[in-house]
């Protein structure tokens, strides 16, 4: 049994021998083969966007805050939010007894000055007669120099207090047009068309227009909505006005498309990240478009489509070319040959992603672009300079 058993040890140290054997000898030639890999991708046709992206936020294009121009309780509110307005709706009462009450003063008041005034200028004429008279009598030495100079002083004193009193006419007369005036703003009317928004105040509330106009409805405009869209400084220079833009809410699917009306000059800084607005004008003629709803933003810097693409980690490095202006930039690419062989070629390529890029020219639908491996390994029956590194633009 001992024998036995050390001839079962013997042949399980042959086995384990001829085992490592096997591993040193068909080690390095497997780890060859896996590094002269090559992975390949094929050269299609699709689709290249080069695209700005953003986050923004929907309001209308037009509205208005339609606010109380007199201080006082609002008496009666004829809206609510949604409610559908046309201009010259009456919106809103403020309690005009007080108003009210100016008028009838400021009317009580100009009637008694236009009553003095036709007295003031009875009493003028009077005093006229009166120097008039003193002047003859003067020369007859009737009365004396004094008594004369006396009756032009009061005749001219009863001429300005009617120029005084014609004044007060005119203040008071204005402040009755003024009284007027706010009278006629307790009663608020709808300035456009459109639908109630916001509502900042109550029946009953007392509203104080000294200091601010205080705000009681929004009436906005739903037709046409205004994406306010945050674009980071590194892209900003990348817009224009004009540009064309798609956008979609969250939880939908629907794409919206509209173009740039205007970048806002003055940035804002969120988080130490500078950003600019970006508005966009979009029809809303199905009211699918909300108030303050959430974004998801494209600027469309360029569009290729149905083109030649590959990846852009498929390409070289830049090569220089004497068209390279008439074709765009050229690059030094490998394609993986029929017979296994990597074959260098310059490719001129056009519009360019992070992820893939339109080929010009240089290649071929269908064939197989090199996009990573040991190409020196595989390079046996290519020509040219050695394998410029894969990386992309």
């Amino acid at each position: 049994m001992a024998f036995h058993h050390k001839k079962i040890v013997g042949f399980g140290l042959l086995l384990l021998c001829a085992a490592g054997g096997a591993y040193y000898a068909w080690g390095p030639m497997e780890s060859t083969a896996k590094k002269a890999e090559l992975v390949t991708v094929q050269v299609e046709r699709g689709d290249v966007e080069d695209v700005v992206t953003a986050q923004g936020t929907l309001q209308p294009r037009d509205y208005v805050d339609v606010g109380a121009q007199v201080s006082g309780q609002l008496k009666k509110l004829n809206v609510e939010i949604g409610s559908s307005v046309k201009k010259g709706d009456l919106i809103a009462e403020i309690d005009p007894q007080k108003y009210q009450s100016q008028l009838h003063a400021d009317e009580a008041n100009i009637n008694s000055l236009k009553a003095q005034l036709e007295q003031q200028k009875a009493q003028a004429d009077y005093d006229r007669l009166q120097y008039e008279r003193s002047k003859k009598l003067v020369k007859t030495k009737a009365i004396s120099e004094q008594d004369m100079e006396e009756k032009e002083k009061i005749l001219h004193v009863s001429e300005a207090t009617v120029v005084s009193i014609a004044a007060q006419i005119d203040q008071a007369s204005a402040n009755l047009e003024t009284d007027n005036i706010n009278l006629g703003y307790t009663k608020i009317y709808a300035p456009m068309d459109g639908i109630v928004t916001v509502k900042d105040a109550e029946e009953g509330e007392t509203l104080n227009a000294n200091q601010t106009t205080p705000t009681i409805v929004r009436v906005a405009n739903l037709d046409v909505m205004t994406v306010s869209a945050q674009v980071a400084e590194a892209d900003v220079m990348r817009l224009h006005d004009g540009m064309e833009a798609e956008f979609v809410t969250l939880g939908s699917d629907r794409k919206w498309t509209g173009k740039i009306r205007q970048i806002l000059p003055t940035p804002e800084t969120v988080n130490d990240v500078v950003l600019f607005d970006a508005l966009i004008d979009v029809e809303n003629k199905d009211r699918q478009l909300m108030n303050g709803m959430s974004t998801q933003d494209s600027f469309i810097i360029g569009r290729a489509a149905n083109v030649l693409v590959v990846p852009t980690r498929a390409l070289g490095l830049r090569v220089e070319a004497q068209d390279n202006e008439q074709k765009g930039k050229a690059y030094s690419v490998y394609v993986k040959a029929a017979s296994g062989a990597a074959e260098q070629r310059t490719v001129f390529v056009g519009l360019a992603t992070r992820s893939k890029v339109e080929v010009k020219s240089g290649l071929r639908e269908g064939e197989q672009v090199i996009v990573s491996g040991d190409v020196e390994t595989v390079k046996k029956k290519s020509s040219g300079p050695p394998a410029p590194p894969m990386g992309g633009l």
